[in-house]
């Protein structure tokens, strides 16, 4: 064999470990749980087990998020959150954001990838920050809830 095909041969193989790490089954031992069970299921029962979570101080609870002010680099508000998308129970893809508008009326909602924003905490008071302004968010493409907000 060629020394190039076994160093592919190695490469291919240290690549596939990982993968199989990724994928592997909870153990009795630690009762983790593997990267594909993470979050919750879209089903009418409940199949796995209940497992309980401690909250560590750095995490952020969406009961924080929702209805907080979105401001822009200049600290000009351009919106409030008021929802968050969670795809198939397992991933935040979007945060909801109502622009536009006075006293809720004339608002319209438009959906921001999370990725694009920034959360901080000012002294116990949460604030979102965006990298854009007011007529650009009044001018993104709209969300319409598919039933009336509650």
């Amino acid at each position: 064999m060629s020394y190039r095909t076994i160093t592919a041969a190695i490469a291919l193989a240290c690549l596939s470990v990982p993968a199989l790490a990724q994928t592997a089954p909870a153990t009795p031992t630690t009762g983790m749980s593997s990267s594909s069970d993470m979050g919750m299921k879209m089903a009418d029962t409940a199949t796995v087990k209940l497992k309980y979570v401690t909250v560590k101080p750095a995490d952020v609870m969406s009961s924080k998020l929702v209805g907080t002010t979105v401001y822009n680099n200049k600290k000009e508000t351009v919106g409030e959150v008021e929802d968050l998308v969670i795809e198939n129970g397992k991933t935040l893809t979007g945060v909801v954001v109502s622009v536009g508008g006075f006293l809720g009326m004339g608002e319209s909602y438009v959906v921001l990838d999370p990725s694009t924003l920034a959360i901080h905490d000012m002294n116990g008071k949460w604030a979102v920050y965006a990298d854009t302004d007011k007529d650009t968010l009044k001018n993104a493409p709209k969300f319409t809830y598919s039933k009336m907000k509650k």
